[in-house]
């Protein structure tokens, strides 16, 4: 299962006239971090970045007047996101954003059904809050002091931890089998998420030997009928 936890960055809140000049992403297969990153500063053409999207990522129009249009990287963006769960933090706003991108371009929007938003995620399982992208590092214990002002990639990485401890997903490492559970999500969107519930092949082997069982069993007769070792025998 390929899943792309991924971050954009804006020239302002409004996804009719403002536009996408950096997204970032991060490729998970099972839930396990392959290496794979994708990352991309854009060329607003006219649009300027506001003041206060500026304060909150630092990208000035001087910087990004040379970058390539979001016509030019496209291409790369979809093939990168093919076929994967597309999973962010208030993902309304970067789907938003990318689908109005789409839209200018002709191309189909990325439906609900490929989206996973952690924000919702983070809600249900955190329900007093905070959920922040920066208070679920402090309650995971993720190191962000790095993280000065936003930036799409970076803030992907983070994300991609965050949702790693929400799903248990580093359980996996210990070698246990997978087994798939369908649970229903109700907030902000009707999706399926894909829970994995880690379970054991079968039952470990005894690590006792016979001398050892029947030594227990001859200790537990001794202590007579009341004794409490009898209720699990």
């Amino acid at each position: 299962m390929r899943e792309i936890i991924f971050d954009t960055e804006t020239t302002g809140l409004e996804s009719k006239v403002d536009r996408v000049i950096e997204i970032g992403g991060i490729e998970l297969v099972d839930h396990f971090p392959t290496g794979r990153t994708f990352h991309k500063y854009i060329s607003p053409g006219d649009r300027k970045v506001h003041p206060d999207a500026l304060a909150v990522h630092g990208l000035t129009d001087e910087f990004l007047k040379d970058k390539p249009t979001f016509a030019e990287i496209i291409e790369e963006l979809q093939e990168f996101f093919h076929d994967a769960k597309w999973i962010a933090h208030n993902a309304n706003f970067d789907i938003g954003f990318i689908n109005a991108e789409f839209d200018r371009l002709g191309e189909a929007p990325v439906q609900s059904e490929q989206v996973i938003d952690t924000l919702a995620m983070a809600r249900r399982k955190h329900p007093m809050g905070p959920n922040s992208l920066d208070a679920l590092c402090r309650r995971y214990g993720i190191d962000n002091s790095h993280r000065t002002k936003h930036g799409a990639l970076l803030d992907s990485e983070l994300l991609a931890e965050v949702y790693i401890e929400m799903i248990g997903g580093r359980q996996t490492a210990l070698g246990l089998v997978e087994e798939k559970k369908v649970v229903k999500v109700v907030e902000e969107y009707d999706d399926d998420l894909v829970v994995i519930i880690p379970t054991r092949p079968g039952s470990l082997p005894s690590r006792l030997s016979p001398a050892d069982m029947e030594d227990h069993r001859k200790l537990i007769a001794a202590m007579g009928e009341k004794a409490i070792w009898n209720r699990y025998q």
